[in-house]
């Protein structure tokens, strides 16, 4: 069951949830990187997510750090370090948009 809050975006915006869940193509890079030629936005985020906690890369004195490995460079514009706010907007730019 979902929050009231959650509900109410959907009935609201559901074009929103649509971008987040719908399967997309994925370029080269994320293609090598989850092993798989298409997933959702959020499938993505949780994939890199779990890379990040399995490979214990959160930087132990400031959690909001993520100190990325060469794998996880790869698809985040070559930065060493990123933050954990901008994560979801680096993921981002791999899906394009689609025309309206």
């Amino acid at each position: 069951m979902l929050p009231q809050q959650a509900r109410k975006a959907l009935t609201e915006n559901p074009k929103k949830l649509a971008n987040l869940i719908d399967l997309a193509n994925l370029p080269t890079k994320l293609l090598e990187f989850l092993g798989q030629s298409q997933i959702s936005r959020l499938g993505c985020f949780i994939r890199v997510w779990s890379h990040i906690k399995t490979n214990n890369l959160q930087d132990p004195n400031n959690r909001n750090i993520i100190n990325c490995d060469a794998k996880l460079k790869s698809i985040l514009l070559g930065k060493p370090q990123v933050e954990l706010a901008e994560l979801p907007m680096l993921i981002k730019l791999h899906f394009p948009k689609e025309p309206k």
